[in-house]
């Protein structure tokens, strides 16, 4: 499978120092503002129950990340490859987690918020898309709470979990969600974390549509 390459490990880590500069500089204007701002934005509704605009699909060729799988982006999402580390490389925790490594990052800072969906991939020994999931929650060592359920897009199955991730950084637990379906090339996962709760609620629905949308490639 093809990938475009579009950063490495350092930058993986200083994405994510930037990302929080970026949360301290911001505050709350970026993901609050009483229900306003980002619920006029395509995409940034302030709960999960509000449908996210599609802004095209993510997983085909030319689409910034080549994947097994397609699904629909929300509405100004931007989709970069990411090459993952060599297991034995010191940046390896950066970009691999459990069975799975990550292949996708999609930004949602262009639709207003601070966060990203992203997507892992695993290879065809890595098991079902329930065993996948779990291995990729379970490895994160600050996940509790976790409770899986198990659904259908189309009629690919589709394994979710729902849990809380203690950040160490912000001195708070936050919520995440992630699904894992089966592809020939073996599991993907695609997981939402968010800076922290309140921008974790107005992504879900890109989460959503993601996940309702998915289809192997």
């Amino acid at each position: 499978m093809a990938r475009r390459t579009v950063r490495g490990p350092a930058t993986v880590l200083l994405a994510s120092v930037a990302l929080l500069a970026s949360a301290a500089l911001t505050g709350c204007s970026s993901g609050s503002g009483g229900g306003t701002e980002a619920d006029t934005k395509p995409g940034g509704g302030a709960g999960g129950d509000r449908a996210a605009a599609r802004g095209g699909t993510v997983g085909g060729s030319g689409s910034g990340c080549e994947l097994p799988v397609v699904f629909d982006l929300a509405r100004h999402w931007k989709a970069k490859a990411v090459v993952p580390d060599e297991p034995d490389s010191e940046f390896a925790a950066l970009s691999r987690q459990g069975p799975v490594a990550m292949v996708c990052e999609i930004d949602a800072k262009p639709a207003g918020h601070i966060g990203f969906l992203r997507v892992w991939q695993g290879d065809g020994r890595s098991g079902t898309p329930r065993q996948a999931l779990e291995g990729f929650v379970t490895a994160d060592k600050n996940a509790s709470k976790i409770t899986y359920t198990a659904s259908t897009a189309g009629k690919l199955p589709v394994a979710e979990a729902r849990y809380t991730v203690h950040s160490k950084v912000m001195e708070e637990s936050r919520p995440a969600r992630a699904f894992a379906v089966a592809t020939p090339d073996g599991p993907v996962v695609v997981h939402l974390g968010g800076l922290d709760a309140q921008e974790h609620e107005g992504m879900l629905p890109a989460f959503e549509l993601a996940r309702r949308s998915v289809r192997l490639g």
